[in-house]
């Protein structure tokens, strides 16, 4: 059935000025909860002679304040459970809340969803297939922990590919817990005669679990996410270790250290030098570069500082020789033998996750109650017809040459780019820095990257 544009266009118009009329008469002030405690006796009486015309009122107006996404239904909430009691209030708001939330998700799915589909459609297939597979899990997760406002959910909801019999019975059972509280706060709201009632432990427990309900629900699909996760796997009757970490760079190295100063039993897997990209290809040896070139060029600017001219000689294979020994005077600090003796178990080789709880390296399988992957990064080659016939360099592989460049290109133009293009510039290499995009340092503010 092909969706009327005109029809879109009205239902649009009816619903804006539905919003603008509730704030221009400032129907929000009549929904603030000193009012609703003002008015309550007025309720209460009202109620007592037209109880089932009551609930019909009070459905219809919370069912329009959630489809309409307005403000207040909190407060109406805790209305309810001071007005209905426990038992008729979470029955009323459980279905006055859900109805409305689905016909807000209708809403948004009749308006928008058609165009957001078609418009975004490559970017939205893993997006369609996760909502299929785990949407009903994900939408009671946003259901329990209240992260988001009920009504963004409901609207984003209405954009996705869930069914609507999912999204309302999901809702419901979601969202009951929560109720349940704010029914209960509410029940004890209208005991409050004076001051000295705030002070009473029922009302005091009653508003306390309304601060520790969204930790416990967090809590709770927490595990409830991670049973699902571990159900296809056995756990061992035992474990090796406490935690295994994946690679000897920096984050695994200062992750293993300090789960062995809690004495934690701890193994640490790395397949090439301990150290990591920092020590061996990365921040320590570019540094060192940097120092060098930096000195050769505040040589050639001698007379910016008001000095007479200074030539340097220099040999590019010292440079690079002095990096090493730079490194090998490091290389005890994050050595295996330093972490042995600190407790930690460090195993050479090339570390696969066979499960949650298993970590295989060869023919060895440890067993662990946490897994740590430091793996890192490693250059990434660029698909450039004819590249694979030369002998290109990487950040990881430039440390190996001992004659300087007499022309350079550096593909990228990142923090490790940069530093690579600027050193070999000032050591006498004619440098070309290749960027895709307008900017250099893209990730930087544009006037960090400027400089």
């Amino acid at each position: 059935m092909k969706k009327s544009p005109g029809f879109k266009i009205l239902l649009l118009v009816v619903i804006i000025c539905l919003i603008w009329m509730f704030f221009l008469f400032d129907l929000d002030h009549y929904f603030s909860l000193s009012n609703l405690k003002n008015e309550l006796t007025a309720f209460e009486e009202y109620y007592g002679q037209h109880k089932i015309v009551t609930m019909g009122i009070y459905m219809v107006v919370y069912i329009l304040m959630a489809a309409l996404s307005l403000p207040g239904a909190a407060v109406m909430t805790l209305v309810g459970g001071a007005l209905f009691g426990l038992f008729y209030g979470v029955l009323l708001v459980s279905f006055a809340s859900t109805i409305g939330a689905t016909l807000a998700f209708l809403f948004s799915r009749y308006m928008f969803k058609e165009w957001v589909q078609n418009r975004f459609s490559s970017k939205l297939v893993a997006i369609n297939k996760g909502m299929e597979k785990e949407g009903g899990f994900y939408l009671f997760t946003l259901r329990l922990v209240p992260i988001f406002p009920f009504f963004v959910i409901n609207l984003v909801m209405g954009l996705t590919t869930i069914k609507t019999f999912v999204f309302y019975i999901v809702s419901q059972v979601g969202m009951l817990p929560g109720t349940i509280v704010f029914i209960n706060a509410g029940t004890m709201l209208a005991k409050i005669e004076s001051a000295s009632g705030i002070l009473s432990l029922n009302i005091i427990l009653s508003f306390a679990l309304l601060g520790v309900f969204p930790i416990a629900a967090k809590r709770f699909t927490d595990m409830a996410r991670q049973r699902k996760v571990f159900a296809k796997f056995t756990r061992p009757s035992t474990y090796d270790y406490n935690m295994v970490v994946i690679g000897a760079g920096s984050a695994g190295l200062v992750a293993s250290l300090v789960a062995a100063a809690v004495k934690a039993k701890v193994a640490l897997i790395e397949e090439n030098k301990m150290g990591g990209d920092c020590l061996n290809t990365g921040c320590v040896p570019s540094k060192a570069l940097i120092a060098s070139a930096k000195l050769l060029s505040r040589a050639k600017r001698a007379e910016e500082f008001g000095l007479d001219k200074v030539a340097i000689d220099f040999n590019f294979a010292k440079v690079m020789e002095r990096i090493q020994s730079i490194i090998k005077k490091i290389e005890p600090h994050d050595s295996a033998e330093r972490f042995t003796g600190l407790g930690v178990d460090c195993i050479k080789g090339r570390a696969r996750i066979v499960s949650p709880f298993e970590v295989k390296i060869d023919d060895r399988v440890l067993t662990t109650k946490n897994i740590i992957i430091a793996t890192g990064a490693k250059p990434m080659i660029p698909g450039l017809p004819g590249l694979e016939k030369i002998n290109y360099l990487t950040s990881n592989t430039i440390w190996d040459i001992r004659t300087l460049p007499e022309k350079f290109v550096v593909l990228g133009a990142g923090p490790i780019g940069c530093e690579l293009a600027q050193a070999f510039s000032r050591l006498g290499s004619k440098v070309t820095l290749v960027q895709r995009g307008a900017q250099i340092m893209k990730k930087e503010d544009p006037d960090a990257s400027g400089i």
